[in-house]
Protein backbone atom coordinates (compact mmCIF):
# COMPACT_ATOMS: atom_id res chain seq x y z
CA UNK A 1 0.00 0.00 0.00
CA UNK A 2 1.12 3.44 -1.08
CA UNK A 3 -0.37 5.81 1.64
CA UNK A 4 -0.74 9.59 -0.29
CA UNK A 5 2.02 9.47 -2.83
CA UNK A 6 0.38 11.89 -4.77
CA UNK A 7 1.15 15.03 -6.81
CA UNK A 8 -0.83 17.29 -4.20
CA UNK A 9 0.98 16.20 -1.69
CA UNK A 10 4.52 15.08 -2.50
CA UNK A 11 4.86 16.19 -5.90
CA UNK A 12 6.36 19.64 -7.09
CA UNK A 13 3.36 21.73 -6.67
CA UNK A 14 2.65 20.35 -2.99
CA UNK A 15 -0.11 21.75 -1.06
CA UNK A 16 2.53 20.49 1.69
CA UNK A 17 5.72 21.91 0.56
CA UNK A 18 7.39 21.34 3.58
CA UNK A 19 6.65 17.17 3.93
CA UNK A 20 7.30 17.35 0.13
CA UNK A 21 10.52 18.08 0.29
CA UNK A 22 11.37 15.58 3.13
CA UNK A 23 9.80 12.71 0.98
CA UNK A 24 11.80 13.56 -2.17
CA UNK A 25 15.42 15.13 -0.23
CA UNK A 26 15.28 11.96 2.18
CA UNK A 27 14.91 9.04 -0.65
CA UNK A 28 11.63 8.02 0.76
CA UNK A 29 9.36 8.40 -2.75
CA UNK A 30 12.51 6.69 -4.43
CA UNK A 31 11.89 3.90 -2.32
CA UNK A 32 8.59 3.64 -1.98
CA UNK A 33 8.62 3.59 -6.31
CA UNK A 34 11.59 0.70 -5.87
CA UNK A 35 8.85 -1.12 -3.39
CA UNK A 36 6.09 -0.87 -6.40
CA UNK A 37 8.18 -1.73 -8.99
CA UNK A 38 9.11 -4.86 -7.42
CA UNK A 39 6.19 -5.49 -6.78
CA UNK A 40 4.76 -5.41 -9.96
CA UNK A 41 7.68 -7.81 -11.32
CA UNK A 42 7.02 -10.20 -8.28
CA UNK A 43 3.38 -10.24 -8.48
CA UNK A 44 2.66 -8.59 -5.59
CA UNK A 45 -0.47 -6.76 -5.50
CA UNK A 46 -0.19 -3.05 -5.16
CA UNK A 47 -2.74 -0.76 -3.71
CA UNK A 48 -2.58 2.90 -3.95
CA UNK A 49 -5.01 5.28 -1.15
CA UNK A 50 -5.12 8.78 -2.24
CA UNK A 51 -7.02 11.50 -0.10
CA UNK A 52 -9.57 13.88 -2.13
CA UNK A 53 -12.08 16.35 -1.25
CA UNK A 54 -14.53 17.34 -3.43
CA UNK A 55 -14.98 21.51 -4.56
CA UNK A 56 -18.01 21.71 -2.55
CA UNK A 57 -16.25 19.98 0.71
CA UNK A 58 -19.30 17.58 0.75
CA UNK A 59 -19.07 14.85 3.11
CA UNK A 60 -15.42 16.50 4.06
CA UNK A 61 -14.62 16.59 7.99
CA UNK A 62 -14.43 19.71 9.40
CA UNK A 63 -13.86 18.77 13.04
CA UNK A 64 -10.45 19.55 13.32
CA UNK A 65 -7.89 21.90 12.51
CA UNK A 66 -5.81 19.89 10.28
CA UNK A 67 -9.32 19.25 8.04
CA UNK A 68 -10.36 23.24 8.55
CA UNK A 69 -6.29 24.13 7.60
CA UNK A 70 -6.62 21.68 4.63
CA UNK A 71 -9.31 23.57 2.83
CA UNK A 72 -7.44 26.84 2.66
CA UNK A 73 -4.86 24.92 1.27
CA UNK A 74 -3.72 26.66 -2.61
CA UNK A 75 -3.49 23.48 -3.75
CA UNK A 76 -6.36 21.21 -3.15
CA UNK A 77 -7.15 17.89 -4.02
CA UNK A 78 -9.99 17.81 -6.04
CA UNK A 79 -10.99 14.54 -8.17
CA UNK A 80 -10.05 14.37 -11.61
CA UNK A 81 -7.12 16.97 -10.91
CA UNK A 82 -3.63 16.87 -10.84
CA UNK A 83 -3.18 16.85 -7.55
CA UNK A 84 -4.38 13.46 -6.96
CA UNK A 85 -2.18 11.73 -9.43
CA UNK A 86 0.25 9.40 -8.03
CA UNK A 87 3.40 11.17 -8.41
CA UNK A 88 6.39 10.38 -10.15
CA UNK A 89 8.54 8.24 -9.51
CA UNK A 90 5.64 5.62 -8.80
CA UNK A 91 4.47 4.21 -11.44
CA UNK A 92 0.73 2.99 -11.86
CA UNK A 93 0.44 -0.36 -13.76
CA UNK A 94 -3.16 -1.50 -15.15
CA UNK A 95 -3.13 -4.41 -12.12
CA UNK A 96 -2.61 -1.90 -9.48
CA UNK A 97 -6.07 -0.83 -6.82
CA UNK A 98 -6.52 2.93 -6.69
CA UNK A 99 -8.56 3.62 -3.34
CA UNK A 100 -9.98 7.37 -2.94
CA UNK A 101 -11.21 8.75 0.05
CA UNK A 102 -13.12 11.78 1.07
CA UNK A 103 -13.62 11.84 4.55
CA UNK A 104 -11.45 11.45 7.65
CA UNK A 105 -7.45 10.96 8.57
CA UNK A 106 -7.23 6.83 7.17
CA UNK A 107 -6.49 5.31 4.07
CA UNK A 108 -8.45 2.03 5.42
CA UNK A 109 -11.14 3.19 7.94
CA UNK A 110 -14.70 3.88 6.15
CA UNK A 111 -13.22 2.70 2.62
CA UNK A 112 -13.08 -0.40 0.18
CA UNK A 113 -9.72 -0.94 1.46
CA UNK A 114 -10.19 -3.91 4.05
CA UNK A 115 -13.35 -5.49 1.91
CA UNK A 116 -10.55 -5.54 -1.23
CA UNK A 117 -7.41 -6.86 0.39
CA UNK A 118 -9.84 -9.41 1.90
CA UNK A 119 -11.17 -10.58 -1.53
CA UNK A 120 -7.67 -10.83 -2.54
CA UNK A 121 -6.54 -13.17 0.55
CA UNK A 122 -4.55 -10.85 1.48
CA UNK A 123 -2.97 -11.21 5.36
CA UNK A 124 -0.02 -9.09 5.24
CA UNK A 125 -0.04 -5.70 4.33
CA UNK A 126 3.39 -2.83 3.50
CA UNK A 127 2.68 0.43 4.25
CA UNK A 128 4.79 3.17 2.88
CA UNK A 129 4.23 6.58 2.19
CA UNK A 130 2.99 9.79 4.11
CA UNK A 131 2.43 10.92 6.56
CA UNK A 132 4.26 9.78 9.14
CA UNK A 133 2.79 12.39 11.43
CA UNK A 134 -1.28 11.13 10.71
CA UNK A 135 -1.69 8.64 7.84
CA UNK A 136 1.06 6.52 8.27
CA UNK A 137 0.02 5.66 11.92
CA UNK A 138 -3.56 5.57 11.37
CA UNK A 139 -3.02 3.07 8.43
CA UNK A 140 -0.67 0.57 10.85
CA UNK A 141 -3.56 0.39 13.90
CA UNK A 142 -6.69 0.22 11.63
CA UNK A 143 -4.97 -2.58 9.61
CA UNK A 144 -3.31 -4.20 12.79
CA UNK A 145 -7.35 -4.03 14.31
CA UNK A 146 -8.79 -5.93 11.26
CA UNK A 147 -6.60 -8.90 11.93
CA UNK A 148 -3.66 -8.08 9.41
CA UNK A 149 -0.05 -8.28 9.57
CA UNK A 150 1.60 -4.93 8.82
CA UNK A 151 4.94 -4.66 7.64
CA UNK A 152 6.70 -0.54 8.16
CA UNK A 153 9.85 -0.31 5.66
CA UNK A 154 10.92 2.18 7.83
CA UNK A 155 13.16 3.90 5.22
CA UNK A 156 10.34 4.48 2.99
CA UNK A 157 7.54 6.86 5.23
CA UNK A 158 8.36 10.43 6.28
CA UNK A 159 6.85 12.93 7.93
CA UNK A 160 7.74 16.15 9.51
CA UNK A 161 9.75 17.10 11.14
CA UNK A 162 12.44 14.73 9.74
CA UNK A 163 13.70 13.95 13.52
CA UNK A 164 10.12 12.80 13.96
CA UNK A 165 9.71 9.88 12.33
CA UNK A 166 12.10 7.53 13.63
CA UNK A 167 11.07 8.20 17.12
CA UNK A 168 7.67 7.76 16.26
CA UNK A 169 8.41 4.38 14.73
CA UNK A 170 10.61 3.10 17.10
CA UNK A 171 7.99 4.28 20.17
CA UNK A 172 4.88 4.04 18.73
CA UNK A 173 4.77 1.42 15.16
CA UNK A 174 7.30 -1.32 16.27
CA UNK A 175 5.02 -2.05 18.92
CA UNK A 176 2.39 -3.23 16.61
CA UNK A 177 4.24 -3.73 12.98
CA UNK A 178 7.23 -5.77 11.62
CA UNK A 179 9.73 -2.80 11.18
CA UNK A 180 11.99 -3.37 8.28
CA UNK A 181 14.15 -1.86 5.66
CA UNK A 182 12.77 -1.11 1.38
CA UNK A 183 16.07 -3.44 0.97
CA UNK A 184 14.95 -6.29 2.89
CA UNK A 185 11.61 -6.21 1.30
CA UNK A 186 12.75 -6.40 -1.86
CA UNK A 187 15.17 -9.07 -1.05
CA UNK A 188 12.17 -11.44 0.16
CA UNK A 189 10.33 -10.54 -3.28
CA UNK A 190 12.86 -11.16 -4.72
CA UNK A 191 13.68 -14.46 -3.75
CA UNK A 192 9.74 -15.25 -3.21
CA UNK A 193 9.83 -18.39 -5.83
CA UNK A 194 11.32 -20.94 -3.23
CA UNK A 195 13.96 -19.23 -1.20
CA UNK A 196 14.10 -20.16 2.60
CA UNK A 197 16.49 -17.49 3.32
CA UNK A 198 15.39 -14.30 5.25
CA UNK A 199 18.20 -11.27 4.54
CA UNK A 200 19.50 -9.56 7.76
CA UNK A 201 17.84 -6.55 8.49
CA UNK A 202 20.77 -5.19 10.57
CA UNK A 203 20.44 -3.80 14.38
CA UNK A 204 17.53 -2.53 15.96
CA UNK A 205 15.54 -3.64 12.98
CA UNK A 206 12.81 -6.58 13.31
CA UNK A 207 12.78 -9.42 10.81
CA UNK A 208 11.96 -9.08 7.02
CA UNK A 209 8.17 -10.24 6.04
CA UNK A 210 8.27 -14.06 5.07
CA UNK A 211 7.09 -14.56 1.59
CA UNK A 212 7.05 -17.18 -1.17
CA UNK A 213 4.88 -19.67 -2.32
CA UNK A 214 3.90 -22.55 0.25
CA UNK A 215 5.38 -20.40 2.77
CA UNK A 216 1.75 -18.93 3.99
CA UNK A 217 0.15 -15.39 2.82
CA UNK A 218 2.18 -13.14 -0.06
CA UNK A 219 2.97 -9.77 1.58
CA UNK A 220 0.98 -6.85 -0.51
CA UNK A 221 2.82 -3.77 -1.52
Amino acid sequence: MTVECQQGVVGPGSALPELAEEARSSGTLHRVARLVAAAHGAGVQVLHAVAERRPDGRGSNDNARLFRAAGRLPVQQHPGTEAVRIAEPVEVSGEDLVVRRLHGLSPIAGTEVDALLRNLGCRTLVVTGVSANVAIPNAVFDAVNLGYTVVVPSDAIAGVPAEYTPAMIRHTLALVATVTTTDAVLDCWHDRRGADAVPDDGPGQGPAPRSGRGRGPTPRA
